[in-house]
């Protein structure tokens, strides 16, 4: 309702009747919603005047859903393992996608980086590959990952710089296996 309203932080939302009324939910339904929408702090209300969306951006809900949705070790590993397929498909995207000055663009990058972010270089990778959905998914994917709180992984320059050169050749077979030997993943 509210992408289909076009409503954006700092808009008011329909009233609970409203609300009731176009989803076909009972108030008390609603009004449960709405106070747990605010215990999580995605909506405010003020007395008088309404209840309002509130800027979720750098929110704490990745966190809080992760409690529940990552509480066995499978869905631990279904974390990691989806984070890592999309990875290697934007990486074969960025292959098809990338041009010479999205390449110098990112060559630079690498050379000028006194400490390179994994999630940063990943994240440019994405962009590169030109997939809205992929880039949404990733970053929920990367939030979980980060939320587990397993040991940070330590990667190497040097497997950058070799991820680099293989996307720069547009060979998917090198690329893969500089992702693999990134990632210390099996064998390619």
């Amino acid at each position: 309702m509210i992408s289909l309203d076009g409503l954006k932080t700092g808009d008011k939302i329909p009233s609970e009747r409203e609300l009731s009324e176009r989803l076909n939910f009972g108030r008390s339904s609603v009004r449960e919603a709405l106070r747990a929408l605010e215990l999580l702090g995605l909506i405010e209300t003020r007395r008088g005047e309404g209840t309002f969306i509130r800027d979720f951006r750098g929110h704490h809900l990745v966190q809080l859903l992760s409690t529940f949705i990552l509480q066995d070790e499978r869905a631990k590993r279904d974390v990691f393992e989806t984070k890592t397929y999309i990875e290697m498909d934007c990486l074969r995207l960025t292959l098809h996608r990338m041009d010479e000055h999205n390449l110098a663009i990112l060559h630079d990058w690498i050379k000028n980086e006194a400490h390179l972010s994994d999630d940063e270089f990943f994240y440019r990778i994405i962009e590169m590959s030109d997939n809205h959905l992929f880039m949404r998914i990733w970053l929920i994917l990367k939030e979980y990952y980060h939320s587990l709180g397993s040991s940070q992984v330590t990667y190497h320059f040097e497997d950058y710089q070799f991820l680099l050169k293989a996307l720069a050749e547009k060979d998917e077979v090198k690329t893969l296996a500089a992702y693999h030997k990134l990632r210390n993943l099996l064998s390619y």
